[in-house]
């Protein structure tokens, strides 16, 4: 699992700081509305585009909450569209490297985000810089039809 960054168009790429900002789960998941409202993919228009919309929302909440329990916070969310794939990236400052768990473990709660990722993405990995320390943890979706 690597990959290169975002590698889409003018206008398609956007990107936040999220380093010690207050609430960042629901502001993440405001900048990526605002982004889906620009790009037309809200307010949805039919069952699928509400479910890919949903779907986009739901990862960004994912992985900013991993980053925050697990990897020291996030640093920075990036998201972009490049016509059939949508990517977010979420980099931090963390040194350990994301697993989806084994769902539904009785008296286990919590720990599924990474399994709700992989369900729902076309693809997800992480890039590390060498020399630098933590990652950015990506995934792809399609785009609706």
């Amino acid at each position: 699992m690597g990959s290169a960054p975002v590698a889409a168009g003018p206008g398609t790429v956007r990107r936040i700081s999220l380093r010690d900002a207050p609430g960042v789960v629901p502001l993440a998941r405001d900048f990526a509305r605002q982004a889906l409202h620009d790009w037309g993919w809200l307010p949805a228009r039919g069952a699928d585009r509400r479910a890919a919309a949903e779907d986009v929302l739901l990862v960004v909440s994912e992985l900013v909450t991993n980053a925050c329990l697990h990897a020291e916070g996030p640093e920075d969310m990036t998201i972009g569209f490049g016509g059939k794939v949508l990517r977010v990236e979420v980099t931090d400052r963390g040194a350990g490297a994301p697993a989806p768990r084994t769902p539904h473990r009785a008296g286990r709660p919590g720990g599924h985000g990474m399994f709700i990722v992989q369900r729902l993405c076309l693809d997800w990995g992480v890039v590390r810089t060498p020399g630098v320390s933590g990652k950015t943890v990506w995934a792809e979706l399609g785009a609706p039809g």
